[in-house]
């Protein structure tokens, strides 16, 4: 029988364990698979950590938590290549995180990852390790490592692969190495500019650009600049700049010329092949900001050096920095300005740009940017030195800049206060007629407002401006209004000098007619001529109804005891003694002298008595002399040194104007408040005069009595009760500047002055005659009477008789 035999399946071996696909979907459980020991499974845990990681910051903040990086890196060195591949693609990435390059630091990577670099590696191998080697390159630590390591020779190398990625990847980590000399040094022996030069033909913006910036970084050397010469790298940059397409290139091209042109022989080798012209061609039409302002850096670094200056000079490079100066960019102006600075070493230079471009310079100083206008300050001071035609130019741009600048009263209150009024007065001694002239005018503009004004004319302005207008070759209409508006500031000196005020010009308190000057003759202030001996001359009539503020007064507790024992009476009686010592002493200087005098001997009599104290009362009352007189020497000792002269108050003025104020500033027309004024003023001044008996109306010698009863040459205008032509005309003037009185004032010959007003007349119908018309205002002869101008009472009025004229003449002589 046979048997049917039965083949045996032989069981699998039991240390064998059966495929296992796991799904995971939580990170901390794939780092933890980066420890097994096999390769499949090492290489998809690195794949999915890579796609975690490349999602953004906080994933690769989330594996440095989990401690992924360390395993990672040692996967770096895995013997297999797909393991070691897709490790470094993952460290690649995360090393762009701050936390974890600090991790890597202390792991000391760069070894590694340069090892990676090596030829036989995959080509994505070499794009994530420079890729990481990119990132740590931006620390100085790791820029030591990556050196001292050999990193640079395999970056140079890959420079030439076929792969972009690891070109931009290798050309930023250089850009990063070289920062650090010792490394623009290395990568010169390394021979790194024909690899450079040729990424400067890439189609990748990024690639390019960072080859600029590589190129612009290592040109700093002189040696690399040579090597960058010998291999045509000139040619490249200018292929760059001509084209339209790279103008997101231009201004790193540009950096790596500017560096360039520091060699004479670059410079010379631009000239004769016509590089330079186009580049100053470049430079004028560009659109872009940076790169006209890194041109200018680049002529004002170059021209430190005088063979390159001249070469300059002969390709007319100031007429591009003059073209810079009129751009809106205020980076540009400042290197357009610095480099005309540097320029003027030049004298042809500087010539050609004082023709040029001081006009845009002086502008300059008006900027809103302070750098601006010191960088304009500058080259303006650099365009003057030792060039005097250059100096008159500006200065008369300086003073037409401050003419235009100083239209606002905040404007001349910063010239004020920063001193620029002294340069500018000093302007009017200038011999160029056109420096002369704007700062005139300049002067004119500043002397709108009284401040500014007053300071010019202690600064001399008005005897200046008064000299020029005696001259014929020297003074021009500015001068002229010029002189008139500082005049408008100081009435006593331009009604002195020019015998008129107009209706804008408001007399106020302090006023002062000293009668008809000479032009170029100084008028004393009213504190000089108040101190000057009585003599023959006319009298000055004083405007100042102001009167004194009463000074506060304390009385201590010392005080009232004082008053209270009696002491006062005495020191008072003392005081008077002191007084008489001092006749020659004006009375307003006592006046405003009294009140010091009296608070200090006060405060001395209460010291006196405490020192007493203990005494007998029969002392206290009756002291004897030498208890009085030891206090005189203190009293002489607190007397304040200077006391402020001030003009003696008019009380008698003061009631005219409040009189007037109530009862003709209420009427209804302007011509019944100047025929009604007129009246006033007339019956204030002695009346209305027969016009055959004007001789008989003797004013000087009432004049004369009050002087002599002041003492004094200076005579209050209200103190005047018969006063003739210009006495009348004066307080006219004055009463009608309160009340709000339209009206002139005219200086005429032999004493005589008049009133000037504008009124509108009517036809015989009744119709108004428009413009308003001027007449002249009787004071004398019939007070009120308004007479046409130019009609011949007007005439009349304003001229004196010839016989008449004769007796003045005898009088005045």
């Amino acid at each position: 029988m046979g048997k049917k035999l039965k083949k045996e399946v032989e069981p699998p071996p039991k240390d064998v364990f059966d495929p296992l696909c796991v799904e995971s979907k939580k990170a901390a459980t794939v780092v933890l698979m980066l420890n097994s020991p096999e390769e499949e499974v090492l290489s998809k845990a690195c794949e999915a950590l890579y796609k975690f990681a490349a999602k953004g910051e906080e994933n690769k903040m989330t594996l440095l938590k989990l401690g992924a990086v360390e395993p990672l890196f040692k996967l770096v060195t895995h013997e297999d290549p797909i393991v070691r591949r897709n490790a470094t693609m993952v460290m690649g990435i995360m090393a762009s995180h701050n936390d974890v390059k600090k991790l890597l630091r202390q792991l000391d990577v760069t070894s590694a990852f340069i090892a990676r670099l090596a030829p036989e590696e995959d080509v994505v191998i070499h794009e994530f390790a420079s890729l990481c080697l990119a990132h740590m390159a931006v620390e100085y630590n790791s820029k030591v490592q990556i050196f001292e390591q050999g990193g640079l020779e395999p970056l140079i190398r890959l420079l030439g692969s076929p792969d972009p990625d690891v070109k931009k990847n290798c050309v930023e980590c250089i850009y990063s190495m070289v920062q650090d000399f010792q490394s623009r040094a290395a990568v010169r022996e390394l021979n790194v500019i024909p690899p450079l030069l040729d990424l400067l033909k890439s189609d990748y913006p990024i690639i390019q650009l960072l080859a600029l910036k590589t190129l612009g970084i290592i040109t700093i050397d002189k040696e690399t600049r040579v090597m960058l010469r010998e291999n045509q790298g000139l040619d490249h940059l200018l292929r760059i700049l001509e084209t339209k397409e790279f103008n997101d290139l231009h201004v790193e091209a540009l950096g790596v010329v500017a560096n360039c042109l520091e060699d004479v022989e670059t410079v010379q080798l631009f000239q004769e092949t016509g590089s330079l012209r186009k580049l100053l061609m470049f430079t004028e039409v560009s659109t872009l900001p940076d790169f006209q302002r890194n041109a200018a850096r680049a002529i004002a670094k170059a021209a430190n050096y005088s063979e390159i200056r001249k070469i300059f000079n002969e390709q007319e490079v100031e007429k591009c920095l003059v073209t810079l100066l009129r751009t809106n960019s205020d980076g540009t102006k400042i290197a357009a300005s610095q480099a005309i600075s540097a320029m003027c070493e030049n004298l042809a230079s500087k010539q050609t740009i004082g023709t040029l471009g001081i006009p845009q310079l002086v502008q300059l100083l008006s900027s809103n940017n302070e750098e601006v206008k010191e960088a304009a300050a500058t080259a303006l001071a650099n365009l003057t030195t030792a060039h005097l035609g250059n100096a008159s130019i500006v200065q008369s741009r300086a003073a037409l800049v401050v003419a235009a600048v100083s239209c606002d009263a905040e404007a001349r209150a910063k010239l004020r206060n920063s001193g620029g009024l002294d340069p500018l007065v000093k302007l009017l001694h200038s011999k160029d007629k056109e420096v002369r002239r704007n700062a005139c005018w300049a002067v004119m503009v500043c002397a709108r407002d009284e401040l500014t004004a007053a300071e010019m004319t202690k600064l001399g302005a008005l005897d200046i401006l008064e000299e020029i207008n005696l001259s014929i070759g020297r003074k021009n209409n500015f001068s002229e209004a010029a002189l008139d508006q500082i005049l408008d500031h100081n009435l006593s000196q331009k009604y002195s000098q020019m015998g008129y005020l107009s209706c804008n010009n408001i007399i106020s308190d302090g006023f002062y007619d000293y009668g008809q000057i000479k032009p170029g003759v100084k008028l004393l202030s009213l504190e000089e001529l108040s101190g000057q001996e009585l003599n023959d001359r006319r009298a000055i009539i004083l405007i100042n109804a102001k009167l004194p503020e009463p000074e506060p007064t304390t009385v201590t507790p010392a005080d009232e005891r004082a008053m209270q024992d009696g002491i006062t009476g005495r020191i008072a009686s003392s005081g008077a003694l002191k007084k008489t010592s001092k006749e020659k002493a004006s009375p307003v200087e006592e006046k405003s002298e009294s009140p010091a005098r009296s608070s200090s001997i006060s405060k001395g009599s209460s010291r006196e008595k405490g020192s007493r104290k203990g005494k007998g009362k029969k002392d206290e009352e009756k002291p004897k002399e030498e208890d009085i007189e030891p206090a005189m020497p203190k009293i002489a000792e607190e007397v304040p040194e200077k006391v402020v002269w001030l003009p003696p108050p008019d009380t008698t003025l003061q009631d005219y104007i409040n009189e007037v104020s109530k009862t003709i500033l209420p009427l209804a027309t302007t011509k019944e408040q100047v025929v009604q004024l007129a009246q006033f003023v007339a019956d204030k001044m002695g009346g209305p005069i027969e016009r055959d008996k004007l001789h008989e109306f003797s004013w000087e010698l009432h004049i004369s009595e009050i002087e002599y009863e002041l003492k004094c040459n200076v005579v209050p205008i209200g103190k005047i009760n018969r006063g003739t032509f210009y006495h009348r005309a004066l307080l006219f003037k004055v009463l009608a500047d309160r009340i709000g009185v339209s009206c002139s004032l005219v200086r005429g010959e032999y004493n005589r002055a008049w009133n000037e007003v504008k009124l509108i007349d009517h036809s015989p119908m009744g119709i108004l005659l428009l413009p308003p018309r001027v007449f002249i205002v009787d004071l004398m002869y019939e007070p009120g009477h308004l007479m046409k101008d130019g009609s011949p009472e007007a005439d009349r009025y304003r001229r004196i008789s010839g016989s008449f004229r004769h007796n003045q003449k005898e009088l005045l002589n």
